[in-house]
């Protein structure tokens, strides 16, 4: 699949979920309900992905997890808050540099609409 479809079939499922879950969650509801969502459509769905940290060429102890990764290939960073903060851009951008992924998807489920509530990044390698 495409990664334009794997998109947008991303985004149509946070809409579904919007829709029937409402804004005022916790992030883990969200992310486990996006999942089933996107498993229904028949999309690879991992959670949690552990990204290791390297530091001058060694693997550190510490990791970050990034919330959901599609088809091994859009990174999926969830938010239920009521303001976004730059930080959350630098976090997916970080994720998309330190995995190689060339797309990634910030999705914050609390706003009135979800067409107000993500951003695509691109990772220009």
């Amino acid at each position: 699949m495409e990664t334009n479809e794997i998109t947008r079939q991303i985004l149509d499922s946070a809409i579904v979920v919007h829709k029937i879950m409402g804004p005022g969650l916790l992030e883990s509801i969200y992310e486990v309900c996006l999942k089933k969502e996107l498993e229904l459509r028949g999309l690879k769905v991992e959670s949690q992905v552990p990204i290791p940290v390297m530091y001058k060429g060694e693997v550190l102890s510490k990791e970050f997890k990034v919330d959901l990764l599609v088809e091994n290939e859009v990174i999926i960073e969830l938010k239920a808050v009521e303001t976004m903060l730059p930080v959350f851009d630098a976090q997916i951008i970080s994720y998309l540099k330190l995995t190689n992924k060339k797309v990634g998807l910030l999705i914050n489920f609390n706003v009135h609409l979800l067409k107000n509530g993500y951003k695509r990044f691109v990772n220009n390698f």
